[in-house]
């Protein structure tokens, strides 16, 4: 029972180990490694695919007073995007619901709710979202969970396979053990490291665009009391804690603020 277990554990260690080589074959634009297993043509399919889809299945906002709101921001937003990330025309779509969220998809997509729209006290505030969501595309954060995924899903079906041929009889107990120890310790961390990165690249994306940075700070805590203090630990979440938040955003203010006061243009977006 002892060597089978171990056996496993090892499988599993294999499968990060080949995880880890494969990251060192591209970076995101902060420099960290990372692992990409699919095309960008791949991701732009899959992005235009899941897009269609939402659109069909949720409520489009109809006010047009709200759309071109925020389509001025993300106008701006997407002008500084590179054009090896996307160099198409951006299609935005609000959707009526009162989530508080924003999402940006691979090809081009981005999708805003109209309870963020409530939530943000003016343009610059959406646009530290928006400019997030499309922090995502940029790194593509997509790309790098379905292939770390995919590896760890190869992993624990080689290890649950191993402990069915031969007979172990608390399997599902080892099973879950594992799976718990993957999320909490690979899953959970790798996604706070997206948020992260995501706040930072959009942060700069604003800034260029010519939008107060300042006022991403004033955002989060706008949503920390949203939320009520509802909230998981950071250990058990996929996102950074607000506070986590606004101390990574303050500590890279300083050059966000100089891109902000270079900016040939300064957006007067109105609802």
């Amino acid at each position: 029972m002892r060597i089978i277990t171990m056996r496993c554990i090892q499988y599993l260690c294999l499968t990060f180990i080949i995880l880890t080589l494969f990251s060192s074959c591209a970076k995101s634009p902060l420099g960290r490694n990372q692992l990409k297993l699919y095309s960008s043509s791949q991701l732009a399919g899959m992005g235009e695919q899941a897009f269609a889809g939402i659109k069909t299945e949720q409520k489009v906002s109809t006010q047009q007073v709200s759309n071109q709101y925020v389509e001025c921001i993300a106008d701006a937003i997407t002008q500084h995007v590179p054009k090896s990330v996307f160099a198409g025309e951006w299609e935005l779509v609000v959707f009526d619901s009162p989530q508080i969220n924003a999402f940006a998809l691979p090809g081009g997509k981005i999708g805003v709710y109209t309870g963020l729209i409530e939530l943000s006290e003016n343009q610059h505030q959406l646009a530290a979202v928006i400019g997030h969501e499309v922090g995502h595309v940029i790194a593509e954060h997509g790309n790098e969970r379905m292939s770390s995924s995919a590896l760890i899903g190869i992993g624990m079906e080689v290890t649950n396979q191993l402990l069915q041929t031969n007979g172990i009889a608390s399997s599902n107990l080892i099973m879950a053990g594992l799976g718990l120890g993957v999320q909490v310790g690979v899953q959970l961390p790798f996604g706070r490291t997206h948020e992260s990165e995501a706040d930072l690249i959009g942060l700069d994306l604003m800034a260029k665009a010519g939008f107060d940075p300042q006022q991403s700070v004033n955002l989060w805590q706008n949503m920390e009391k949203a939320s009520e203090g509802n909230r998981q630990p950071e250990l058990l979440s996929t996102h950074p804690l607000p506070a986590t938040r606004i101390k990574s955003l303050s500590k890279n203010m300083p050059n966000a603020l100089s891109n902000y006061r270079s900016a040939s243009t300064k957006p007067n977006c109105k609802i």
